[in-house]
């Protein structure tokens, strides 16, 4: 698929069908999860992979009873690791670098996802601690992203955006 039509035909997915991702998909949209940019290379994300159904309903629960959580057959949950880019970036690595390279790793493996014809939906409302206890994460790895994969049970309109007039503000040459 084209990229523009991959973008325009993504939709959020909160109903999935019970069939589970193939390895072989699983395998790419990771593989494009790692290749996603990050500051300096350092990659200062973990990836946890959660096909254990009492493990998604874990997560379900602590991102505000969000059901379908546990629906899909696989969840991804991103971490942001601060002190691999507390290394060479200092404060700036833990304040904003890390969170930045899990939020572009986890848009690649929803990109990936949909582009291989499996759904997804960004998940950030949850409680850190909860996500931390379900997945077994240690403290230093900071929960910021969960992401049902699966196929889609419900097809969603496209939601409503801004027009660019309204959101690109172009800066003019000062005379």
């Amino acid at each position: 698929m084209d990229f523009f039509e991959l973008i325009r035909a993504r939709r959020s997915v909160r109903a999935y069908r019970s069939e589970p991702v193939e390895e072989e998909k699983l395998r790419k949209i990771l593989e494009a999860a790692n290749l996603a940019p990050s500051a300096g290379n350092l990659q200062a994300y973990e990836i946890y992979l959660v096909r254990d159904r009492k493990v998604r309903l874990a997560l379900a629960r602590a991102a505000l009873d969000q059901s379908f959580i546990s629906e899909a057959p696989v969840a991804l949950v991103f971490c942001a690791h601060p002190e691999r880019s507390a290394i060479k970036y200092g404060r700036r690595g833990v304040r904003l670098y890390a969170l930045q390279d899990a939020t572009i790793a986890c848009t690649f493996a929803m990109l990936a996802a949909a582009e291989l014809g499996l759904a997804t939906v960004w998940v950030g409302a949850f409680d850190d601690e909860g996500v931390r206890r379900a997945i077994g994460a240690p403290e230093a790895h900071q929960p910021v992203a969960i992401l049902p994969i699966g196929y889609p049970a419900e097809q969603p309109a496209p939601a409503p955006r801004r027009s660019l007039e309204d959101l690109v503000h172009e800066i003019k040459e000062s005379t």
